[in-house]
């Protein structure tokens, strides 16, 4: 039996990974990370599990990788990025692709592997793009996805600035604010359509998370339907974390220990007027669908 899955969607630097990282403390959960990225990043270049060791000697996703597939070799990965190239794009959602089951195959595999492994009932995918969600939703698998959504002008703000990847030293990628605009009003437009057409979607925003923690997973716990928690790991608005083998994602996957929740405004000061009013032109009438109709 395929455990239940999360699927976390969104245009990356939307809070994500900090929401997956609190979903991950609650017992009978596992975070898995960016699967999409795991074929690449972990299994060809042996980036780090967010445990800290190397992908390829992390005890977890060793055995994970022996459960599922025999073990984790290029030739897989090689396989998996193939049908990922044919079949995982956007401009393929309603689409039908023969080489589909296959690619979702490997998903379901891997779910079931990580829920055997970790002993929990539930996986978190924090993949993001909706063009996975709608792969796993044709494929058979019905993950409820949870769509993240953050103001637009912020989300420019973080793709501009040069944040180093602490796997490698290397600078992540950098957008411009129109493309920045542009991939955020794709995104949730296809999460909009993937729930238009019967999939189970709950909306999250950045800023109700950071604002109010408790209340924020108080309410998903239920759209979820997980038990209700004490949370324990929670105070407020400081988290405490844990180790959690997440296979890729941003810098806050490695975080471990107490860690303060606040909204990050930068974007008021750091982001040029002129950028502003381009994004904010440019993802209208989205932007104030999700509660963000301030011009400023």
């Amino acid at each position: 039996m395929t455990p239940r899955v999360i699927f976390l969607g969104g245009l990356g630097r939307s809070g994500t990974t900090l929401l997956e990282r609190l979903l991950g403390e609650l017992p009978g959960v596992a975070p898995l990370g960016e699967v999409v990225h795991l074929w690449e990043r972990g299994v060809l270049a042996g980036e780090p599990c967010g445990c800290g060791r190397a992908f390829r000697v992390c005890p977890f996703w060793r055995e994970v990788g022996e459960r599922a597939f025999g073990g984790w070799t290029p030739v897989l990965a090689g396989r998996v990025m193939a049908l990922r190239r044919r079949v995982d794009r956007t401009r393929r959602l309603g689409r039908a692709h023969a080489d589909l089951p296959e690619y979702v195959l490997a998903y379901r595999l891997l779910y079931q592997a990580a829920a055997d492994v970790s002993g929990a009932g539930l996986v978190i995918d924090s993949s993001k793009h909706a063009s996975l969600a709608y792969c796993l939703l044709e494929g058979g698998l019905d993950p409820h996805i949870v769509q993240v959504v953050r103001e637009p002008r912020a989300v420019a703000h973080s793709w501009g600035k040069t944040v180093e990847r602490p796997e490698n030293g290397r600078p992540m990628t950098r957008w411009g604010p129109v493309r920045t605009a542009v991939h955020w009003t794709a995104q949730n437009l296809a999460l909009e359509l993937l729930a238009r057409r019967g999939a189970r979607v709950t909306r999250v925003r950045y800023e109700d998370l950071v604002a109010a923690p408790g209340d924020t997973l108080a309410m998903l716990t239920g759209e979820l339907g997980l038990p209700p928690s004490r949370l324990p790991f929670l105070h407020g608005t400081t988290a405490h974390l844990t180790t959690a083998h997440t296979a890729s994602g941003n810098p806050m996957r490695f975080g471990v220990g107490s860690i303060e929740l606040s909204r990050d405004d930068g974007w008021r000061r750091g982001l040029p007027r002129g950028r502003q009013s381009l994004v904010a032109a440019l993802t209208w009438p989205l932007r104030a669908r999700y509660g963000y109709g301030s011009p400023a």
